[in-house]
């Protein structure tokens, strides 16, 4: 039997894994591509991060967070170009994407990093879910929640560094909604308190 959390936020994103995992299992795919976007706060890299500890499938599965390559607090939109480009365009090809991390503190492109074809992949990050990525994916999800509780755990996980940001990034968020809607593209949508 299972102990049930209190925790209302954890217990969605733990029922929220359930159903990722069995839609990766019905996709029959050896390598399959998930991508989770979502507004700030959200939880996206916790149901990750989640996901990646639980990937149903033999082998590893790699996971890359668009915070890493975002190229700066105005990059949302350029890093979710940069993911399709140089990681999602490739892995369907089934060669090997290479991307390189944002040094947030050089504002300076860093080390490359590189994605195996051959393995499943996880994408987060708020811009990862668009029209061209959605056909590169397998399985969609969209996260989201109340704005002020989004905000309050944004802000207790990135404290000072975020806060001065918030509303240019927020205004970001908006503009990749409205011009993409990934909402309506997610194959799971995920509401958290």
């Amino acid at each position: 039997m299972h102990s049930r959390s209190s925790d209302p936020f954890d217990e969605r994103l733990t029922a929220a894994v359930e159903r990722l995992i069995a839609a990766i299992v019905s996709m029959s795919a050896a390598n399959p591509v998930v991508l989770i976007d979502g507004r700030s706060g959200a939880g996206k890299s916790s149901l990750a991060s989640r996901l990646r500890d639980a990937w149903p499938l033999s082998g590893r599965v790699q996971l890359v967070a668009l915070d890493a390559i975002y190229p700066g607090w105005d990059g949302l939109e350029r890093g979710a170009e940069i993911a399709r480009e140089s990681i999602l365009v490739p892995h369907a090809r089934g060669s090997i994407g290479t991307w390189h991390r944002w040094d947030w503190k050089r504002h300076e492109a860093a080390e490359a990093h590189a994605v195996d074809p051959a393995l499943g992949l996880i994408v987060e990050g708020c811009g990862a879910l668009t029209p061209s990525s959605a056909r590169l994916a397998d399985v969609t999800v969209w996260v989201d929640g109340p704005a002020a509780t989004r905000r309050r755990r944004a802000l207790e996980r990135d404290g000072d560094a975020f806060r001065t940001h918030w509303d240019m990034w927020a205004s970001q968020e908006e503009s990749h909604i409205r011009a993409h809607r990934p909402e309506r593209l997610a194959d799971v949508r995920v509401d958290v308190p």
